[in-house]
C-alpha cells in the first residue's frame, strides 16, 4: 500500500499502516455492494416490486457514501485508496453476484447472505481497531449500524410470522434463491 510520509497526529505509522490496509478491504466490499444493490435494483421483478425497487435506492446511495467515508479516511491516515473496478475485482476474496432477473424473494434472498457477510466482516475489523485506531472504529460502527438495519429491511420481506426465514439453510447467496425456490413449491 501506497503511503505518504505522514498519518494523523497520535497515531502510530505501524498501526496507521495496518489501519489503512483493513478499511482497504472495507472500501472493496463497500463498493461492491453499492454495484451489487443497484445491479438488484434494475433486476427485480414480481410480487413486491416496487417496495423492493425503492427500498434499494436508499441502501445503494448510503452505501456509495460509506465507501466514500472509508476512501477519505484511508487518505487521512496518509494512504492511497484504490478505488478501480480492476483493483476492486482483484482484490475481492468472494466471487461476483451472480443472479440476474429474478423475483423480488430470489434476489432478497440472496442480498441476505450478501449482508450477512459484509456486515460480520465489518465486526471483524471494529474489534482489530480496539487497539489500532478508535477514529476509525466509531466510524465502522456507524455503518455497522445502518448496514444491519439494511439486513433488517430485507429480512422483513423473508421472514414468515414464526420468523422463519424463506432461504433457510441456505449457506451462500448462489443457494439463497434456490432455497427460496424449493420452499414455494
Amino acid at each position: 500500500m501506497t503511503s505518504y510520509q505522514y498519518t494523523v497526529p497520535g497515531l502510530d505509522p505501524t498501526n496507521a499502516e495496518q489501519v489503512a490496509q483493513r478499511l482497504q478491504q472495507r472500501l472493496v466490499a463497500l463498493t461492491d455492494l453499492h454495484l451489487t444493490l443497484k445491479h438488484i435494483h434494475w433486476n427485480v421483478v414480481g410480487p413486491n416490486f416496487i417496495a423492493v425497487h425503492e427500498m434499494l435506492d436508499p441502501q445503494v446511495d448510503a452505501v456509495r457514501l460509506m465507501s466514500d467515508d472509508v476512501a477519505e479516511r484511508i487518505a487521512a491516515l496518509g494512504f492511497e485508496p484504490v478505488g478501480t473496478p480492476g483493483a476492486i475485482v482483484k482484490s475481492r476474496s468472494w466471487e461476483d453476484y451472480g443472479i440476474n432477473r429474478a423475483s423480488t424473494q430470489e434476489h432478497l434472498a440472496a442480498l441476505d447472505v450478501v449482508y450477512r457477510g459484509v456486515v460480520a466482516d465489518h465486526r471483524t475489523v471494529i474489534e482489530e481497531f480496539d487497539e489500532l485506531d478508535l477514529v476509525s472504529q466509531d466510524m465502522l460502527i456507524g455503518q455497522s449500524r445502518q448496514l444491519e438495519q439494511f439486513q433488517w429491511f430485507v429480512r422483513a420481506h423473508l421472514e414468515d410470522s414464526s420468523g422463519r426465514l424463506a432461504h433457510a439453510g441456505a449457506s451462500g447467496e448462489r443457494e439463497a434463491p434456490q432455497a427460496v425456490a424449493d420452499r414455494a413449491y
